[in-house]
């Protein structure tokens, strides 16, 4: 017993200290800020709840953290919808080549994060390759400039870039399934969609819930896209709370605004995880 004890000991140190190291100890700090009075640089500190009323007494930053959640949760799913189908055929149709192609789908995800959004501002704006390619086609009459500078051009961007993050949950959890619980269903009689419905979906869930939360919780908090390809109408909540800590210097009000999505993705985490451990196995 002491053994065991010891040996959980050892396991479990470096990560609780990784945690409270990265993790404890900056969000302590950041709720610090929240109850502070002034911008930074201020010598003194004084108790406030001015930040609060501030924030809570402005509807403008609520709509953008409603819309900022919507369009996360839409690029999630749009990211899982087009990455099963790929990550499905990696897992059982790809056969001994799924390695070699699972690694040139991850090949452009080498490249820096910064070119890869602005190759997409390239391509979507009212001269890009995109519009080119509709005009030529003649799906559109003239050239469409909301492509670029909107929400949509947010999606398209984002989406191209987490696909390979998306896929490669989705294909692990895939991947590990025993062929031998297929040949069960398909020797009971089910065919191949109800199979999938059934005992593939159903085990692939927390390689997908994973991959929704590799796209959603880093999306709440994105700026950097937004400002590039999104333009004043694909402001995202992520741009408020950079403007605090950059422009105006308010760190009290930025850490606030930081600390509402750590509440608010907390619970969503716990749900997803408990979701996740109860669909190990599928009902029969």
């Amino acid at each position: 017993m002491k053994e065991e004890r010891k040996r959980a000991f050892f396991l479990l140190t470096p990560p609780a200290f990784y945690l409270l190291l990265f993790f404890v100890i900056p969000v302590v700090i950041m709720t610090s800020y929240v109850f502070r009075e002034g911008a930074f640089g201020d010598a003194k500190y004084v108790f406030t709840l001015e930040h609060f009323k501030v924030f809570f007494s402005a509807p403008s930053y609520h709509r953008l953290l409603y819309r900022s959640l919507f369009q996360a949760f839409i690029t999630a799913v749009i990211s899982i919808i087009l990455a099963y189908p790929l990550a499905y055929f990696l897992a059982f149709k790809a056969g001994k080549h799924k390695v070699i192609l699972m690694s040139l789908l991850l090949i452009p995800a080498w490249t820096a994060w910064l070119l890869r959004v602005l190759a997409w501002k390239l391509l979507i704006n009212s001269t890009g390759l995109l519009n080119l390619l509709l005009l030529s086609s003649g799906i559109i009459p003239e050239t469409v400039p909301f492509l670029l500078y909107s929400s949509t051009a947010v999606v398209i961007a984002l989406v191209y870039i987490y696909i390979p993050f998306v896929a490669l949950p989705i294909f692990s959890a895939l991947d590990n399934i025993d062929p031998r619980l297929l040949e069960a269903s398909r020797d009971l009689g089910a065919g191949g969609i109800k199979t999938f419905f059934k005992v593939i979906l159903p085990l692939s869930f927390p390689g997908v819930s994973a991959a929704f939360f590799f796209v959603f919780i880093p999306l709440l908090g994105e700026w950097v896209t937004p400002t590039l390809v999104g333009g004043a109408q694909g402001t995202m909540y992520g741009n408020l709370i950079q403007e605090q800590f950059v422009r105006t210097l308010n760190w009290p009000l930025g850490a606030l605004m930081s600390l509402v999505l750590l509440v608010l993705i907390t619970p969503i985490l716990f749900l997803v995880a408990r979701s996740s451990q109860l669909s190990e196995y599928p009902p029969v």
